[in-house]
Order: C-alpha cells, then sequence, then structure tokens
C-alpha cells in the first residue's frame, strides 16, 4: 500500500467526546479526510486511574506528557467521589454529526478506565457484558452496528478475541504491530482482521528520545514507510484540544507529500485477501506502563 496512513482515533472521555471530536471533524473537512472513530460510550470513570500514579512507569508519563493541561483538570475527579457522566447520553449528538461527516464509526469502550486497566482479567462474561451493551448503545445513537472495535490502551489477549468472535465484526485494531493479519487461537484462524497500529502515539513519543512538541510532527514523518500500511492512532483530548495546530500542520504536510489518509476500514477492504495468520502476544512497550497486545 503505498504511501498510505490509516487513521484511528480514539475517544476516551466525557471532554474529549463533546469538545476534541467536533474540532477533529473541522480539521478533518478542511483536508476532505475521513478516519475511524472509536468512540467510548459509557461513564467517564477516568479520574479512578489516579492510584496508578504509584506505579513510577505511569507517573512519568503523566508529568512528561502534563496530562492535567492535556486531557483537562477535570480528569482527575471523573468517576472518582461518584459515577462518571454517560458519555453516550449526553454527547449522542456528537457522535451521530462524526458519522453523518463520513468517518466510520468504532466501539472503544462502555467503561474506559475498567476497560484498560480491568477487563483483560475478567471473566468472558464480563467481556461479553461489557461489549453488548457498549456495542448495543453506538448502535443505537448511530443506526447501524460498529463493525469494528478497538481495545483502550492495547489491553487485549486471546480470551477477548475469543469473545470477540461472537460479535458481527469485520476487523479489529486490538494491538500494535507492523501488518494487518489474522490472528490464531489455539491454531484457528479468526475471520475478524487485526489492523495492528504502527506508529507510535503523542504521549508515547513526547519526552523521550529527544521528542519535544517543536518537533514531534518531524520525528513522526521520518518513521512514516512509504510501501506499507501506516496505522496513526490519535486521540480527541490530544489532537483534538492543545494539539490540534499540531495535527493539522502534519496532516498539510503528510498530504502534500503524496499520502493518503483513509480510514482502517478501507485498509481492512484493501488487505483483507492478502493478509497472512499470525499470533498475538502481551509484551512490553516503550512508552507504556505495562505489557500489552503486540503482533507476533
Amino acid at each position: 500500500m503505498k504511501k498510505t496512513i490509516a487513521l484511528r482515533i480514539d475517544v476516551d472521555t466525557f471532554r474529549g467526546t463533546g469538545r476534541g471530536v467536533p474540532r477533529l471533524c473541522e480539521i478533518l473537512a478542511k483536508f476532505n479526510v475521513c478516519g475511524t472513530f472509536y468512540f467510548s460510550v459509557g461513564p467517564d470513570n477516568m479520574g479512578r486511574h489516579l492510584w496508578r500514579l504509584l506505579k513510577p512507569a505511569f507517573l512519568w508519563k503523566m508529568l512528561r506528557t502534563n496530562a492535567a493541561g492535556l486531557y483537562g483538570p477535570e480528569i482527575i475527579l471523573m468517576g472518582t467521589a461518584w459515577p462518571g457522566p454517560g458519555i453516550g447520553k449526553h454527547h449522542a449528538n456528537v457522535i451521530r454529526d462524526a458519522v453523518a461527516a463520513g468517518h466510520e464509526h468504532g466501539f472503544h469502550a462502555w467503561d474506559h478506565h475498567f476497560a484498560q486497566a480491568h477487563l483483560m482479567d475478567s471473566s468472558e462474561e464480563t467481556m461479553r457484558k461489557e461489549l453488548s451493551r457498549g456495542v448495543e448503545t453506538l448502535t443505537r445513537i448511530c443506526g447501524s452496528a460498529p463493525k469494528t472495535t478497538a481495545a483502550p490502551g492495547w489491553r487485549a489477549n486471546n480470551r477477548l478475541l475469543s469473545v470477540k468472535k461472537e460479535f458481527d465484526l469485520t476487523y479489529n485494531s486490538d494491538c500494535r504491530g507492523n501488518s494487518p493479519f489474522y490472528p490464531l487461537l489455539d491454531g484457528e484462524k479468526l475471520d475478524q482482521l487485526q489492523i495492528p497500529v504502527t506508529l507510535p502515539t503523542y504521549d508515547e513519543a513526547l519526552g523521550r528520545n529527544g521528542v519535544t512538541d517543536n518537533n514531534y510532527n518531524d520525528f513522526q514523518i521520518s518513521l512514516l514507510k512509504e510501501e506499507e500500511l501506516n496505522v496513526l492512532t490519535i486521540h480527541a483530548e490530544a489532537e483534538g484540544g492543545r494539539c490540534a495546530l499540531m495535527f493539522e500542520d502534519y496532516l498539510r504536510r503528510v498530504l502534500a507529500s503524496g499520502y493518503r489518509v483513509i480510514p482502517l476500514g478501507v485498509a481492512a477492504q484493501e488487505t483483507a485477501s492478502t493478509a497472512p495468520a499470525g499470533n498475538m502476544i502481551l509484551a512490553d512497550f516503550p512508552g507504556r506502563e505495562g505489557q500489552l497486545a503486540v503482533q507476533s
């Protein structure tokens, strides 16, 4: 796939949905580009991640990315003393507007905090429940069922993939890796394609190896591979907020260089017939705290 960037947009929070999604839609419309929005639609309980500050790797990540400035000061309070506000309930129109603008919709999480911190260790019944109510909610909002999901924080394992088999999904984006593949479960090839993310995210890169806001776009563009599919994840909270002008400059530069920017669903269609089978494992990953799913 020559000079292609598949654009994945994660929407994790109440603020990211209400403020970040409309701003990203404006930027993308300016360049006539569409992407795949992965929506969280249940309660915003992201403040419950505070306990992870006891872990040095997570604390360092929060400090080097200025998390309060990136996600907004209210993130500290979301879901801590009381249940967080329902994202889909309050921002259904924002989600519908993004789909009406031509963007692909996918399911990210019901409760993003729970999915990222606990879902991998939960029972299959709990996994099934989280997926079911989230997919059903997003289907009601959009009027059509999502054909793709993306595990928050790339926290996914084979048990979660097994549960996802029960849903009418065309492909998923649950791991990091190099190229699309069909996961193997006990030697059996799944029908649901995986589209791994191939490029680092803003919060993974910033403050490491000399990367700053001033050279972040240079760094990202230097990683693009002209002959392979590049998959970039941006966040409504970052590129739809404090980093919006930076993202706009990134789009301007890559499009001027001859790259096309497409939704993940288009990439899935173009690679489905040639993608090999492969394994997905858990491993440490640069810029991230804890293990996440990685293409093996």
